[in-house]
């Protein structure tokens, strides 16, 4: 057994293998040192796909002193991107349910007819067989639309009734084209919709980026835990003594064993 253990480690830790690793390693390094935004940018962008992965880099991205500016409509495109040595603009890529070509569409119809005004204006402007009715919800509920409008909840409450809209007055427009005529703006206001709370804001927020960005609803009791709780959850290290913790649970896996019935249960606290 340790004639194979011996042999495999003259293939599977020879010094050209950790060598060129090495110069990986050192590379990446000086990029993350010298170019954080760039390289945080480019990192994320690679791992858009896979939600844990994202948050992880995010968390990485804002503990060196970089900001992550929201997704936005009107300044961000697929991948993340860096806005200057300190900031990163969020990837419309990163939200749960667009998809490259929904953005590409997007970024098109802003670069010709510049930024969009409203909602109305977008779903006019916009491929809408490309970019459909729940690429723009995930969008509204991302905070993609802030910059434009803040109230998610009344934007949400109108997405169908808008696209609708917007199909007619296409309509109408081409046949105005070839029978002459004026077609009236006839896009619908936005309803007085009581905004979401805070809890509702974060759990559609979750849904559309796969995590907690503009904030984390643990931070709503932090301060009442404060006194009982010493320890966040990501500063837990193993010791004879139990620790009291306190976090939002966002998964319950049961398995049964022989000694019973078990539960897994996780917890987030909002430090990663």
């Amino acid at each position: 057994l340790y004639d194979q253990m011996e042999e495999f480690a003259d293939y599977g830790f020879n010094k050209s293998h950790a060598a060129a690793y090495a110069l990986i390693a050192y590379q990446t390094a000086y990029f993350k040192a010298h170019h954080a935004a760039a390289f945080m940018a480019a990192n994320l962008s690679l791992v858009m796909d896979d939600t844990d992965k994202v948050r992880a880099l995010y968390a990485d991205t804002l503990d060196q002193g970089l900001a992550i500016l929201p997704p936005d409509v009107n300044a961000s495109a697929y991948r993340f991107e860096p806005v200057d040595e300190k900031r990163i603009r969020y990837g419309l890529g990163g939200i749960k349910g667009t998809g490259a070509h929904a953005v590409e569409a997007i970024v098109a119809a802003r670069e010709a007819d510049g930024p969009f005004a409203s909602l109305a204006d977008f779903c006019r402007r916009i491929d809408k067989r490309v970019v459909n009715r729940r690429a723009i919800e995930a969008l509204i509920r991302g905070g993609a639309f802030d910059s434009i409008e803040p109230r998610r909840a009344a934007l949400l409450a109108v997405v169908g009734i808008t696209l609708a809209e917007a199909e007619r007055a296409q309509a109408q427009a081409a046949q105005d084209s070839l029978f002459g005529g004026d077609t009236a703006d006839s896009m619908p206001p936005l309803p007085d919709t009581p905004d979401w709370s805070e809890t509702e804001r974060l759990a559609h927020e979750k849904s559309a980026l796969g995590f907690y960005v503009s904030g984390h609803p643990f931070n709503a009791h932090a301060a009442e835990l404060a006194t009982l709780v010493r320890t966040r959850l990501a500063d837990i290290e193993p010791r004879a003594e139990r620790y009291l913790i306190a976090g939002v649970v966002t998964a319950v896996r049961t398995q049964v064993s022989r000694r019973g019935k078990m539960a897994f249960v996780t917890l987030d606290d909002g430090k990663a």
